[in-house]
């Protein structure tokens, strides 16, 4: 037993250092750290920057709104609002304190300085290196494979100390996340007291819940979610999938509101999270089941990157498309499972149709439907439709 209590807060220690608070699009909001902390470093405004960043990167950053920048997008706006305004200590927060003024300042910095972007292709899929210049200094930032991992600082050439990565409200503890098993996670979201983890639960069911409303409410990019209940109607697994959607679309494209990523992403927090949340309020589901269902959701949302998904280091760098096939196989192994465990029927549908809608999208809004990279969205679903069984045992 002594043992399983260590596994159990080895997993809380893992939601506590993955489901953390980011504004807007993780990639750029990266970024922006990255300059803001080199700018620290510097200690003065840099009259020269020069930004070395792998190519999903650039795929990612190119058309996606800054947030907290007036309508700013790309990433040498990314990289001015961190100069600019960033406030280092907050992490993936780093752009959530700024001012009208400083907005003004940004633009008038990203016109003023010349700001290099460079390709670059070192062996990491996610790779950003901001160097900044002074007429005296020159400061390197480098930050690789996940969003806050600062792996070197350096001076005038010289390598400075890395100081341990925390943010205002949570430190980060070094744990290894390839410790979850989904075996222990089912056992750990049974019997793990909720007192552990209900303070990271809460906020992510306010923030998550919060922005899926607000892309509901308003025009956010595609507005995705709008279509597919225009389209589909209002039943549980369409709801679900369009508050999923609404809360991507607002957060890509520009809405100034926080989201608890899952594995260093924002839209994957929100669909291990968003139809788990859609599901307990539709069929009346306690507090706590919700609590445990999200501890599955979220703690297979991780393992799925650093276990079974070692291979999303690959899916990451193909088209979303490709990505259906291996996100199938461990949505069937997992599922699997919790078949036995719960004796759950199958689905009455086609796994399928849970990826994609069932009946074509109005062709006038293809387009946009496209653009909202519904694909990601989908592939991530299948994640939250088992968590979803915890709590009604009726999909």
């Amino acid at each position: 037993m002594e043992n399983r209590n260590e596994l159990y807060q080895g997993y809380v220690q893992i939601l506590k250092n993955e489901l953390i608070p980011a504004m807007g699009c993780t990639e750029p909001i990266a970024l922006a750290y990255a300059a803001a902390t080199a700018r620290e470093v510097l200690n003065e405004m840099p009259i020269r920057v020069r930004i070395l960043v792998s190519g999903n990167i650039i795929k990612n950053v190119k058309s996606v709104i800054v947030p907290n920048t007036g309508g700013m997008k790309g990433i040498p706006a990314a990289a001015a609002a961190g100069i600019v305004a960033g406030d280092a200590s907050r992490r993936l927060e780093v752009l959530s304190r700024v001012t009208e003024e400083q907005q003004a300042q940004m633009k008038a910095y990203l016109d003023a300085t010349p700001i290099e972007v460079e390709p670059v292709e070192r062996g990491h899929i996610f790779d950003i290196e901001v160097r900044v210049y002074s007429e005296n200094h020159k400061v390197a930032v480098r930050i690789v494979d996940f969003h806050t991992n600062i792996v070197t600082i350096r001076m005038d050439g010289k390598e400075l100390p890395v100081e341990p990565q925390s943010c205002a409200d949570a430190p980060v503890v070094d744990i290894d996340p390839t410790i979850l098993n989904v075996e222990d996670i089912v056992h750990f979201a049974d019997e793990a007291d909720l007192e552990w983890v209900r303070s990271t639960l809460d906020r992510q069911i306010q923030y998550n819940m919060a922005i899926a409303e607000e892309g509901m409410r308003n025009s956010y990019g595609a507005n995705v979610g709008k279509v597919l209940l225009a389209a589909y109607g209002d039943d549980v697994k369409v709801k679900a999938r369009a508050y999923a959607a609404a809360g991507s679309d607002a957060r890509m494209n520009g809405c100034e509101m926080p989201v608890v990523i899952c594995s260093g992403s924002g839209n994957q927090g929100m669909t291990a999270s968003i139809p788990v949340i859609i599901y307990a309020r539709a069929y009346g589901i306690d507090q706590e089941r919700l609590y445990r269902a999200l501890l599955v959701s979220n703690l297979c949302t991780i393992h799925l990157k650093t276990g079974i998904g070692r291979l999303s280091t690959v899916v990451l760098s193909v088209p979303a498309v490709a990505a259906v096939p291996v996100s199938l196989i461990c949505w069937a192994v997992v599922l699997k499972r919790w078949l036995i465990r719960w004796s759950t029927p199958w689905p009455s549908y086609p796994v399928l149709s849970v990826m994609v809608p069932r009946r074509p999208v109005p062709v006038r809004s293809l387009r946009r439907w496209m653009q909202a990279s519904w694909a990601t969205i989908c592939t991530r679903w299948e994640i939250s439709l088992w968590a979803a069984m915890v709590l009604s045992k009726r999909v």
